[in-house]
């Protein structure tokens, strides 16, 4: 195993704690914020859903960079 395969690894790892609990939490939230408000829960589930898809791009770019010290 060469070192740009250990790179790229710690890459997308360290890149992927952030976007996971930030999901978590979030999604977390959401659930305990529709269970305290029903009436509201097509408004959480929207900005869950948005707030969710702005996080996973922040793992898209850790990927992007694991991939680019393993190819490059």
């Amino acid at each position: 195993m060469d070192i740009s395969s250990l790179a790229a690894a710690i890459a997308i790892g360290a890149g992927a704690i952030g976007p996971g609990i930030g999901i978590g939490l979030l999604a977390g939230k959401a659930m305990e914020a529709i269970g305290r408000n029903p009436e509201a829960a097509p408004k959480i589930q929207t900005a869950m859903i948005l707030a969710i898809a702005f996080a996973e791009a922040i793992a898209i770019y850790a990927l992007v960079v694991a991939l680019i010290i393993k190819f490059v």
